[in-house]
């Protein structure tokens, strides 16, 4: 049966863990030197050498106070000088303390200068001290709360990488550590990459402990870094959720001043020119009655108007109510009651303008 895609990625998170390792369970030493122990006092808390060291307060320099184990000794001692610049660092070392120890000291110390920023070293003496990776992820979150409740700017810095301990074990130790930061909101700053295990000289002969000329001035070197970016990186601006838009609605049109009137329906009796290109206006005439009626109705009213009427007894005036020039002639619409019998003058007329001078003559 084929494997499936997350037996694949594991078997090649093993192959990646392989590569990388150069030390096996037998133990190496390195080739680094490292200064004489001082005796420190012993704290009455934890039965372990403790010391505290705190620089003199400078205005143009933020305060760095840096807690951790054996690590810090050469630190702590002045065997190791931290680099130059804008920060001064104070430390706080308890050699051989694993993370309970670490925690009880933080609870109790008395720290005369309010930190700018607090470094905690992982503490790695839990590779050794706890029973379980579980339980010193349990013991780091401890000691991290209680860091985080004295002081308010803490990130964590990685614990250098030992020759006398298999590196797959340091490795699930170190993202316990880091799991439990990131768990809790706080950097956890790597530095194992920095130190290649090929390179004995970074180590002293014990394969724990950093050398003094070149482990150590790795170490306090990314440790300014990492403070410096701590302190002068401006906190991440929040992310705002977009402001939902309001409803939109068709806007609504008001006219204001003269109001067209609506145009009146169309008269069947209307008749509009259309030219070529424009429209000619309406002209508002009567139907055209057929040829026949029309023949008749002119010659009824010129009768009239000649003063010939079939029944002239009451004759009356002809009035024209449209008068319109067609082609060489005149088109006239008349209406009108011409004699007592009730005969309608009413039709159309078209004759030339010779016919109307005669009729003017006439008159």
């Amino acid at each position: 049966m084929p494997r499936g895609k997350g037996y694949r990625r594991s078997q090649a998170a093993k192959r990646r863990v392989a590569e990388r390792r150069t030390v096996d369970v037998e133990p190496q030493q390195g080739t680094g030197y490292r200064h004489a122990v001082r005796k420190w006092p012993i704290s009455s808390l934890t039965g372990r050498s403790h010391k505290l060291v705190v620089p003199v307060e400078s205005p143009d320099k933020k305060f760095v106070l840096v807690v951790g184990d054996s690590h810090l000794r050469a630190i702590a001692d002045g065997f190791v000088k931290m680099p130059e610049g804008g920060l001064s660092f104070g430390v706080m070392s308890t050699p051989g303390a694993a993370a309970v120890d670490l925690r009880t000291e933080v609870l109790n110390a008395v720290v005369p200068r309010t930190p700018d920023a607090v470094c905690l070293l992982a503490p790695s003496n839990n590779l050794t001290a706890s029973r379980t990776v579980g339980e010193a992820g349990a013991d780091f979150a401890r000691l991290l709360a209680s860091v985080c409740s004295r002081w308010q700017t803490v990130f964590v810095l990685d614990f250098p990488p030992r020759l006398n301990i298999e590196v797959g074990q340091q490795e699930l130790l170190r993202q316990e550590f880091h799991r439990v930061a990131a768990r809790m909101g706080v950097k956890y700053c790597y530095v194992a990459e920095h130190f290649p295990l090929n390179r004995l000289e970074l180590w002293s002969r014990d394969g724990v402990h950093l050398s003094d000329s070149e482990g150590m001035e790795v170490l306090v070197q990314l440790l300014w870094i990492f403070a410096y970016q701590q302190l002068e990186t401006p906190a991440p601006t929040p992310v705002v959720p977009p402001r939902a838009s309001p409803p939109r609605f068709s806007p609504k049109v008001v006219v204001k001043g003269e109001v067209s009137v609506p145009r009146p329906p169309p008269n069947p009796f209307e008749w509009t020119l259309v030219g070529r290109g424009r429209k000619k206006p309406k002209v508002e005439q009567q139907k055209k009655p057929p040829a026949s009626k029309r023949r008749l109705a002119e010659k009824q009213v010129e009768a009239c108007v000649a003063g010939v009427c079939p029944k002239p007894a009451r004759a009356r005036a002809v009035k024209v109510a449209v008068k319109e020039e067609v082609g060489g002639g005149v088109f006239e619409a008349i209406s009108g009651q011409c004699c007592e019998s009730g005969c309608e003058g009413g039709g159309f007329r078209y004759a030339t303008h010779t016919k109307i001078r005669q009729r003017s003559e006439l008159s």
